[in-house]
């Protein structure tokens, strides 16, 4: 549980004590059939130097071993938090029912098979504090299914109108200042964009997200991943332009192809 002050710090740029409270940040996981990366993620949690976070995972109703590894993390570590969906939900529904349970000012974001570099909270969470940011994100390593490793490097900043173009914001390393937009959550109807939807939310009404310094996540493509699919991703991404945005067809065709062209010229390193 937080521990509530009797009286809360400000929270203007320069007097913010992180220390006053038992959790800053809490950690959004969605789990489903993930029993062979799960650990390495949550390791990855647990080895931050960050430490005042708790980590809400949602098991989508996995037929693995997932639930009963996550289980066992949470016995013996009480920032972990395991709650277990009905039915199938689906990622964005997982999400949201975290985002709920969420207590921290900060949500952070980290899937079941993807990981964090040791300083990832630590950096990102001070960066956002000295500069009075609501929305962040970083750098981050891709990891190919051969091992190959690469860096996908992204803008310093980003606002509505060029994010449409390209989604430069990656899951596994965005975090919100609920403080600053409340706690959005993720629709539903975005069909596997869910993420995308939001940051597109987000900055409806917040000018700019910026970028913390650092490639701070790593994002592991398998055989298997919805990111593999690239004509499916192509028609969610042409959902979230036409349904979720509601933009015209002849802008969404223009956004389109910017994104198409955008993906086949990653930055990486």
């Amino acid at each position: 549980m937080n521990i509530i002050p009797k009286k809360e710090p400000s929270f203007s740029n320069n007097n913010l004590d992180i220390n006053y409270f038992e959790t800053i940040v809490s950690i959004i996981m969605p789990c489903f059939n993930s029993s062979l990366t799960i650990r390495e993620s949550i390791d990855s949690v647990l080895k931050q130097s960050f430490s005042k976070w708790e980590l809400i995972i949602v098991d989508d109703c996995s037929a693995d071993s997932s639930f009963l590894i996550v289980s066992e993390y949470a016995k013996n570590d009480t920032r972990i938090k395991l709650f277990k969906t009905s039915k199938r939900s689906g990622a964005a529904i997982a999400r949201n029912i975290a985002i709920k349970q969420a207590k921290g000012r900060f949500i952070a974001f980290l899937d079941s098979d993807d990981l964090w570099e040791k300083e990832k909270l630590q950096k990102q969470i001070d960066f956002m504090i000295k500069k009075d940011i609501a929305f962040s994100y970083s750098d981050y390593y891709v990891l190919y299914p051969n091992g190959q490793k690469k860096i996908y490097k992204v803008k310093d900043k980003v606002n509505y109108k060029k994010l449409l173009k390209n989604n430069l914001i990656g899951c596994l390393t965005a975090i919100y200042d609920t403080e600053k937009i409340g706690k959005i959550y993720m629709p539903v109807d975005a069909l596997k964009r869910e993420d995308f939807a939001a940051w597109l939310f987000i900055l409806h009404n917040v000018k700019y997200a910026y970028k913390t310094k650092g490639v701070l996540a790593t994002y592991r493509i398998s055989s298997t991943s919805v990111s593999s699919r690239k004509i499916r991703m192509i028609k969610y991404q042409w959902n979230v332009y036409r349904k979720i945005e509601n933009i015209s067809i002849f802008k969404s065709s223009f956004l389109l192809i910017a994104y198409i062209f955008n993906k086949s010229f990653l930055k990486y390193k």
